[in-house]
């Protein structure tokens, strides 16, 4: 019997991006001995059918009909990807974003595809995708469908954005997990930048050394490492401090990374903003699956 706190719950919708986020999720669930819930929410409030009861109940037989064999295709993705998984299947009735946000209270990571990266889906990007990335209770997990040439490497990095901020702190716990798990290196990128610095010490007419101020946050970098090094001490990690936009960074590594990792705020994020700018662009445009941690990380189970 698994753990509801740590199985992973997937949302699915019949699509080709939601089938790759199962068959991930499927793999990750078996390599860690965890359970599996295939959610699909239907949305019966849509459902509006301006005739009869009796037709309407039609309807709404039809569209369950329709999720369960939905359910039912991605329990067979499931299974052909991890055969030893414990997997079950719940179909809900509300909206797929409400249905999601109440699974990942009691999730130990939620699990969501994406479109590819055509032009119309750079602007239509799952919506809920990102919506759940901002408010889930869990980490989220953003999954997108690859062809052969843009496959996320098996031995590539797991890449780690790290700001010293609280949220950093949960993404830092997430990517040492999962680089032990991997058995992978761990990339720890830290951008800061000096336009705030540069326009005070312009002001007072100093000049700003950048040398030292890269210096300072290179080992600001070394003592927010530290202890989780110490905690996984075979995970090889190897730190990044650049000037800079923190996006454009992870993504330059993206290509060639496996997972990256990444705070639902950053340092800079306005209070009360959804979801920081690294993480929307992260989500828009990486090509390796992408995690959006939050709080509750996955326990381990060895």
């Amino acid at each position: 019997m698994t753990n509801p706190a740590t199985d992973l719950v997937v949302g699915v919708d019949g699509s080709a991006s939601a089938l790759t986020a199962v068959r991930w999720a499927a793999v990750f669930a078996g390599q860690r001995r965890r359970g599996l819930r295939l959610v699909h929410a239907m949305d019966e409030q849509r459902l509006r059918y301006p005739r009869t009861a009796p037709a309407r109940e039609h309807l709404h037989e039809m569209a369950r009909a329709r999720g369960r064999r939905v359910l039912e295709v991605a329990r067979q993705v499931a299974e052909d990807a991890a055969p030893n998984v414990d997997i079950r299947l719940e179909l809900r009735r509300e909206a797929p974003m409400p249905a999601l946000q109440v699974e990942s209270r009691t999730a130990g990571l939620l699990v969501v595809g994406r479109a590819g990266l055509r032009p119309l889906a750079r602007v239509l990007l799952g919506s809920v995708s990102v919506a759940l990335a901002a408010h889930a209770a869990c980490a989220v997990a953003v999954v997108r469908p690859h062809i052969a040439e843009d496959e996320p490497p098996a031995d590539g990095p797991v890449v780690v954005g790290a700001d010293g901020s609280p949220d950093s702190e949960d993404a830092l716990a997430f990517a040492f997990e999962e680089a032990a798990w991997r058995k992978a290196p761990l990339v720890a990128v830290h951008c800061w930048d000096d336009g705030f610095l540069a326009a005070v010490f312009e002001q007072s007419q100093w000049k700003l050394d950048r040398a030292a101020v890269e210096q300072y946050e290179d080992e600001l970098l070394a003592q927010r490492l530290s202890g989780w090094q110490k905690r996984y001490p075979d995970v090889v990690v190897d730190r990044i401090v650049v000037r800079g936009r923190a996006a454009e960074r992870l993504l330059d590594l993206a290509d060639r990374a496996q997972l990256i990792v990444v705070g639902s705020r950053g340092r800079g994020t306005l209070a009360g903003a959804l979801l920081g700018s690294t993480s929307q662009t992260l989500l828009t445009y990486a090509l390796c699956p992408v995690v959006v941690a939050r709080g509750r990380v996955l326990p381990q189970r060895r």
